[in-house]
């Protein structure tokens, strides 16, 4: 990408695009094309197509997306699937017929079977079933990758999946019932801690295993990958293939924690002095997800940010928006 690149960044006020846009600027991009869901709604195929007709970027992140805990996919798996496909085909094809460059479509580790070999390498996308609590949304995330695969062999365009693990950092999601682990984990050990609760109860056993990346180090594992070189990027996309490997790319730290030790690192930093209680009546989801990240780290990309260092940031992020 070059400095004056037109670079939309779609999903651009989440977890996800608020990093990739800090990122960008960090390394000199400015020419950022933005909508709020307000403005543009991702859903409307003839809203979306008039925006690319219109503005015509150059590069696309797709990181816009309905998404939500195990309590969301649970509650709302309808919402989960129809719009995420919208969103994603959208973009996709409105991307091709205006001549993007380049897009990045982000997706996430659930897209993996449930009892995937540990650590998951990207070959064993589709090899098992899938865990059922967010099957919803991890088949149109599977649907997204396979989009831009046949895009690739059909139309030779340059799309590539990434599937960050797990997600932490600035500008998460803290509502107390649609949250991710560790957002909400934030919130109820801040909450405890101000109402002087006694014990703070956490879903499940706290021995299922789950990887945590920050988002600064996902983000810039993105801008590292749109910004390679022909030679390195146009391998990934499996424009000439349809050999089960597809144009995706693992992105994480490549080790993991309990759910346990992460409650307790949670306690440790928000600074709640009570007792910590499991509730083995609720769901723990998949037993383990370690994503494989050597693919990655082999191109020259590892993530930086120590987990009890991003945690702090994540607290200081969280009290300063209340």
């Amino acid at each position: 990408m070059k400095l004056d690149s037109k670079i939309y960044i779609a999903g651009h006020r989440g977890l996800v695009g608020s990093a990739l846009i800090r990122n960008l600027r960090i390394r000199g991009f400015d020419n950022f094309v933005t909508r709020t869901h307000a403005e543009l709604d991702l859903i409307s195929q003839a809203a979306v197509e008039a925006f690319f007709a219109a503005e015509k970027p150059d590069y696309v992140f797709l990181a816009a997306a309905r998404v939500g805990g195990i309590h969301a996919n649970n509650t709302y798996p309808a919402e989960f699937i129809r719009d995420n496909l919208a969103i994603q085909t959208n973009i996709i094809h409105a991307a091709y017929k205006n001549n993007v460059r380049r897009l990045l479509f982000l997706g996430s580790s659930c897209i993996y079977p449930k009892l995937a070999p540990q650590p998951m390498k990207e070959e064993y996308l589709l090899t098992g079933e899938l865990e059922p609590t967010n099957r919803p949304y991890a088949l149109a995330k599977i649907a997204g990758i396979e989009m831009c695969w046949s895009y690739n062999r059909q139309y030779k365009t340059q799309y590539l999946a990434v599937m960050p693990t797990n997600l932490y950092g600035p500008g998460d999601n803290y509502h107390p019932e649609n949250s991710h682990v560790i957002p909400a984990l934030i919130r109820r050990f801040h909450e405890a801690k101000l109402a002087n609760a006694p014990s703070v109860s956490v879903w499940g056993s706290g021995t299922p295993r789950r990887e945590f990346l920050y988002s600064e180090d996902m983000a810039d594992a993105c801008v590292y990958l749109m910004n390679l070189p022909d030679e390195q990027f146009v391998p990934l996309l499996g424009q000439d293939r349809n050999d089960g490997l597809p144009p995706l790319m693992n992105i994480g730290v490549g080790h993991d924690l309990t759910i346990r030790e992460l409650a307790e690192t949670v306690k440790d930093v928000v600074g709640y002095p009570g007792k910590l209680e499991f509730d083995p009546s609720k769901p723990d989801g998949t037993p383990r997800k370690l994503m494989d990240v050597g693919r990655l780290n082999a191109m020259g990309w590892t993530a930086r940010t120590d987990m009890r260092e991003g945690l702090a940031r994540a607290y200081q992020d969280f009290t300063t928006g209340l």
